[in-house]
């Protein structure tokens, strides 16, 4: 039987998928690879013209990467984080293609201001090719190239196709506008041929190893990003209380707040990977904002004494080795994981980014060691007791300390009904406050009245009363979106004008040579909003008029698929993205996902 409260957050979580429109997510999947294929082409060179039955000859794909773009070689060294390049060919019955050794790699810009081992520019990847001996007329050959390409600021998959048809005849006859090409090409005779193009490439099991750790350490870092921040009241608290506890008990508070979150990410990465939906798109739904404003909200006022509906509901009862202290501790491993997905730590980004490079095994792997990551604390603590009993002694300073905890879930109820303002207008928004009062009325009858010491009969009213104020409050303020034009005018914040976002709009700024600098950002993306005070930098301010460069900002707080497909474009799938366009550039400056006024001066300085 699931907790109350667990089923409360579980089906805020179902409405979410739910009501999310299928075809927009589909776009996020399907438009990674066609914007990675912009990022490097592919075609293919034969040194015949026309090809003799029978007779193997050289052919070689060439791939032409955009500026500051790379891919990868055949096999990637132990040191280096990425995806081996292979080829697979499509060729007319009975013909064989085999491999002929590929250039060497060389040192590329890499991310994270790293250097790889990898190929840039105008590279040629040889095979050799050999008809069938009863060839005859014309024959296609298509190769689809299977790479990640990226930049100092981000990767993506790419899986550009090429295709060439040739003539057979009893004489070959050479292409002498070839010539220059495969004279740097080995000759058949002389190179050492390697296994068929075909035969699947050896994993890179060193790569996929580091992107694990980087998941892990990615999940880690969750536990002091301000998203979870509130969540760490709870988490401490339930740590103090089972200090000189039963250790056995300890572990098993361990093991399903883990549990919690690893579930919670098990459901979430399966959803990104088989609808294409972004990371942290439950948070784009008003209901589910809501919902945990209110859920918040009650909390908090638990915390700060106003009231008792027993702790196991939050994962920090003094009953710790009752169920319901069991099932608190899990539902606190799902709390955590819902309220860290708008955050995007160092590291994180990198490792969701790296998923979608992977099978759907290994890409729920990714996300297995993010969730091992993030519940690692309070795991280390479960696991070794010595560490619990370090901490101070259960005593009267825990009420306090609890007391003083609520005040993060308050500081939390604020941000969400911010964030609702730029989902909500008018005078819905309003209903929504005051449904929050009429919740906090109910909480406050039920501290009131549903006391041990009570009549029965005043307990019992005491709760119909509560279940009624929350219930009406519910519904009276479940938000009532009314749909309208979406990032409609141009508005002034931090001392810079920023007109409305629209694929239209950077067209036309684009055609009109204007350099452009667009935010894409959303009200629930904590480090967006963070990365906005640096641009009340006046330094900053300067040059952005100087170089006269337009602002665009694009909201993405409600779901936009216009956005989620500009991002995909972009080869992101979660916010904060700043991206500038500079005249006569066809790509774009993708900037840090955490801004300064350095990085940022630097990228307009170029102009």
């Amino acid at each position: 039987m699931l907790h109350p409260t667990l089923r409360f957050l579980l089906s805020l979580l179902l409405l979410t998928a739910v009501s999310s429109p299928l075809s927009a997510q589909l776009d996020l999947a399907s438009g990674t690879t066609g914007a990675a294929s912009a990022k490097v082409t592919a075609s293919l060179v034969s040194e015949l013209k026309v090809a003799e039955p029978g007779k193997p000859f050289r052919i070689a794909v060439k791939l032409d990467h955009q500026p500051h773009w790379h891919t990868y070689g055949k096999v990637l060294p132990a040191d280096v984080i990425g995806k081996p390049t292979s080829l697979k060919w499509t060729l007319p019955e009975g013909w064989t293609v085999e491999e002929m050794p590929w250039p060497d790699t060389h040192e590329v810009p890499s991310t994270d201001g790293k250097t790889s081992e990898g190929y840039d520019g105008i590279v040629y990847l040889p095979a050799k090719i050999t008809p069938v001996a009863n060839a005859e007329g014309t024959a296609e050959i298509i190769v689809k190239v299977d790479a990640l390409v990226c930049d100092p600021q981000n990767c993506m998959p790419a899986k550009p196709e090429a295709r060439i048809s040739l003539t057979l005849a009893e004489k070959a006859e050479t292409d002498p506008s070839v010539t220059e090409i495969f004279s740097q090409i080995p000759s058949i005779e002389s190179s050492s041929l390697i296994k068929p193009a075909n035969a699947p490439a050896k994993p890179a099991v060193t790569s996929f190893l580091s992107g694990l750790f980087i998941a892990f350490i990615g999940g880690l870092i969750l536990n002091i990003m301000p998203c979870v921040f509130p969540v760490l009241g709870i988490k401490i608290m339930s740590v103090v209380q089972q200090a000189g506890e039963d250790k056995r008990q300890v572990l098993l508070h361990g093991l399903a707040y883990t549990l919690g979150i690893l579930i919670c990410f098990w459901a979430l990465g399966g959803l990104v990977i088989s609808l294409g939906k972004a990371w942290g798109f439950q948070l784009q739904s008003p209901g589910f904002v809501y919902g945990l404003c209110a859920f918040f909200l009650i909390f908090g006022l638990n915390m700060a004494g106003l009231f008792e509906i027993g702790a196991s509901a939050v994962g920090v009862g003094a009953n710790l080795q009752s169920k319901h202290g069991l099932s608190g501790s899990f539902f606190s491993g799902l709390l955590a994981t819902v309220v860290a997905t708008p955050c995007s730590a160092p590291f994180l980004g990198s490792a969701l980014g790296y998923t979608l490079t992977l099978p759907p095994a290994q890409a729920m792997l990714m996300y297995t060691m993010i969730g091992i990551g993030l519940a690692s604390p309070f795991l280390v603590l479960s696991l070794f007791p010595k560490l619990v009993s370090a901490l101070p002694r259960p005593g009267a300073w825990m009420e306090s300390f609890k007391q003083a905890m609520s005040f993060l879930l308050f500081g939390t109820v604020a941000f969400l009904a911010w964030v609702l303002t730029g989902m909500i207008e008018g005078q819905p928004m309003l209903f929504t406050l005051f449904s929050l009062v009429i919740i906090a009325l109910g909480c406050w009858i039920y501290g009131r009245w549903s006391l041990p010491h009570k009549p029965a009969r005043t307990r019992t009213i005491a709760v119909v009363l509560t279940l009624v104020s929350i219930g009406g409050g519910l519904a009276f303020g479940w938000p009532q979106v009314e749909k309208g034009p979406v990032n409609a005018g141009a508005h002034v914040e931090g001392g810079l004008t920023w007109e409305a976002w629209s694929p239209e709009k950077v067209a036309e700024l684009r055609a009109a040579n204007k350099a452009v600098y667009i935010d894409y950002t959303a009200k629930w993306c904590f480090t967006c909003q963070v990365n906005k005070r640096v641009y009340k930098d006046t330094s900053l301010q300067k040059l952005i008029t100087d170089k006269k460069v337009v602002l665009l900002k694009a909201d993405w707080t409600n779901e936009d698929p216009r956005i989620t497909k500009a991002l995909s474009e972009l080869g992101k799938a979660a916010v904060p993205v700043n991206v500038l366009y500079t005249p006569n550039q066809s790509e774009p400056l993708i900037l840090p996902e955490l801004l300064s006024v350095d990085n940022v001066s630097a990228a307009f300085q170029g102009l």
